[in-house]
């Protein structure tokens, strides 16, 4: 299982570690430098809407999928053929919510033909995240980790060209947020194509099942896993639609310039947490214990984390002025205090996938409605005075308190050791890999 882990681990963040920074500080700055900030921080609000109310295109099912995929591989036939039914249902679901809360917050056709083509966006990502979900499960992680960035790597490419590529007669026209949002549809749309087909042919798929029974049945197992997802999207992403109710598009569009970074290094946090998640599900249905596993990820993850977060803080000025030039000055004091949320969500990319992977979401949804909470008050007692900056540390306020309350929960039920695991003596750290390294080499 070990083996299992540090190969999924190296073929992930080596696929993603190559294209996402291209994408995320190339491509998005590319096109906020494009359209301004005005422009940026108006469509970055918009798509955190749409972002918030994925879930309903989803209601927990992937992460459940996974989950139960590792735990009984032989169910992926049964899963992928009327869990396909689901999602098409949901769809209808999500567009009605998603619209309703935007004409309740006053949006006008400019708003709702962005927010259109975000919803597709959306539900054609969601669809990956599914059909990877079963690559994980199966513990394929090389397929998974292709179908991770293919729509990344075709975004690139189109997006590239559309900013810096040669002026064609039919392409002679200014870049616009509308180009941005047309290439992610092309692009999770063809992802979602490519990665059905390898998937169905594994799974030996023949047609849609349109069983009300299994529906319900899958619904109701996943929908702890759904209630988590939206409260932990809510409170990470509130914070820019926040900002233009109680500020303006410019403070969201410098909220979401200095949260780039943050974007980009957290990235490799999720990666981590992605092969963790059915290999702590196998654990978990075997009854072996995950402290093993969890030295391997916990020392090297905080040293990244806090290294990161440090280095970043004291260089932000030059690494604002390389990412947006002249107009650099107000993303630094933002970009200061949101970089130092990376080693909260380090931590709970680790220990929140350990409580998921155990079924302990009770707890889960407890602590993230509360910091929920906590960050709307947050952002609504320091907005209107800080402005980004004082939504900057309602994020960071938040993000630790869920970071703690997972850890303790953790140590508390898996009992892990906390004086070897937490504060380990550097010869326990060299056994644990002189024996993980015998082991791979047996295998």
């Amino acid at each position: 299982m070990q083996k299992k882990l540090l190969s999924g681990l190296f073929w992930i963040l080596l696929a993603n570690l190559i294209v996402k920074p291209l994408w995320l500080l190339g491509i998005e700055v590319g096109v906020q430098n494009a359209v301004g900030n005005e422009v940026y921080g108006f469509y970055f609000s918009i798509f955190n809407l749409a972002y918030i109310f994925n879930i309903l295109l989803d209601l927990g099912i992937t992460n459940f999928n996974t989950r139960n995929i590792a735990q009984h591989p032989q169910l992926i036939g049964k899963h992928l053929s009327g869990i396909l039914g689901i999602k098409l249902c949901l769809l209808a679901l999500y567009l009605v919510v998603t619209f309703t809360v935007g004409a309740l917050l006053g949006y006008g056709s400019r708003e709702f033909g962005l927010l259109a083509w975000l919803t597709v966006a959306q539900f054609l990502n969601s669809l990956v995240l599914y059909l990877r979900s079963n690559f994980e499960g199966l513990l394929l992680f090389k397929w998974d980790s292709l179908f991770s960035v293919l729509d990344r790597v075709l975004m690139i490419v189109i997006c590239g060209f559309l900013l810096w590529g040669p002026r064609f007669s039919i392409f002679d026209c200014q870049f616009t947020i509308y180009h941005f949002v047309y290439a992610q549809v092309v692009a999770y749309g063809i992802t979602a194509l490519l990665a059905f087909v390898v998937i169905a042919r594994k799974a030996h798929f023949k047609r849609l099942r349109w069983d009300w029974r299994f529906f319900l049945v899958v619904l109701r197992k996943s929908a702890p896993f759904a209630l988590l997802v939206l409260l932990m999207a809510s409170y990470n992403r509130i914070d820019p639609i926040l900002l233009r109710r109680l500020a303006c598009d410019a403070d969201a569009g410098v909220y979401a310039g200095a949260f780039r970074l943050l974007d980009a290094l957290t990235m490799v946090a999720y990666l981590v947490s992605v092969p963790l998640l059915p290999v702590f599900s196998r654990l978990c249905a075997e009854k072996k214990g995950v402290t093993e596993v969890l030295r391997i990820v916990f020392w090297p993850m905080m040293l990244f984390a806090v290294g990161a977060a440090v280095l970043c803080a004291v260089f932000a000025e030059p690494l604002m002025r390389l990412l947006y030039h002249e107009n650099y000055e107000p993303y630094v004091p933002v970009f200061r205090v949101v970089i130092f949320g990376i080693i909260p969500i380090g931590l709970t990319y680790i220990f929140g996938t350990l409580l998921t992977a155990g079924g302990h979401l009770r707890q889960l949804n407890i602590f993230a409605a509360t910091t929920l909470v906590l960050n709307v008050i947050v952002n609504l007692l320091l907005i209107p005075r800080f402005g980004a900056t004082g939504s900057a540390w309602a994020s960071l306020t938040a993000q630790s308190f869920m970071a703690l309350a997972q850890l303790v929960v953790a140590i508390r039920l898996f009992r892990l050791p906390t004086r070897a695991f937490l504060v380990p003596a550097p010869h326990n750290i060299y056994r644990e890999i002189t024996l993980l390294l015998k082991t791979n080499n047996k295998e």
